[in-house]
C-alpha cells in the first residue's frame, strides 16, 4: 500500500479534546472526506467502524485532559489517518484487545503505539472502486 503522507503536513488535521464523546465527530468528518474521495458507501462504513475502533485505542491510551490530533492524508482512492494523543507514560498497544483486532482486519497498514511521550494509531484505507474490485470479488 502506497504511504499518502508525502509531505509532513497533513490535507486535514483536527484538533479536539481526548475524550470518548468527540469519537463522532471524527468519525463523521472521515465518513464525509472520504465521500468527497468517491469511497462507496460499504467502504465508509467500514471507515466508520475502524476510525472508531481506532478513536477508542487512542482516546483510551491520551492522558486527562489532553488533545486528540486527527491528520488525514489522501492518496488516489485511498486515505491514511493518523490519531496521535499524549500519552507521558508511553502505554504499550495490547495486541490481544478487541480495537485492535477490528481495526487490523479493516484497515491496510495499520500500526498503533508510544513513543516519546504520545500515543499514535495510524492506517490506511482504501476505495474497493480504486482497488478496482467487482462485485463478484466483494
Amino acid at each position: 500500500m502506497a504511504d499518502n503522507t508525502g509531505g509532513a503536513r497533513a490535507d486535514v488535521e483536527l484538533r479536539l479534546p481526548a475524550e470518548g464523546a468527540y469519537a463522532t465527530i471524527v468519525r463523521t468528518t472521515a465518513a464525509g472526506l472520504a465521500a468527497r474521495l468517491d469511497f462507496t458507501i460499504d467502504d465508509i462504513e467500514d471507515l466508520r467502524i475502524a476510525i472508531g475502533e481506532a478513536s477508542a485505542l487512542a482516546i483510551g491510551e491520551a492522558d486527562p485532559g489532553t488533545d486528540l490530533v486527527a491528520c488525514f492524508w489522501f492518496g488516489r482512492g485511498s486515505m491514511t489517518i493518523e490519531l496521535d494523543a499524549e500519552a507521558v507514560d508511553d502505554p504499550p498497544l495490547d495486541p490481544e484487545s478487541f480495537a485492535w483486532q477490528v481495526l487490523d482486519t479493516m484497515a491496510q497498514d495499520a500500526s498503533a503505539g508510544s513513543e516519546g511521550g504520545r500515543f499514535r494509531v495510524r492506517f490506511t484505507v482504501t476505495s474497493t472502486v480504486a482497488a478496482g474490485m467487482t462485485g463478484a470479488e466483494l
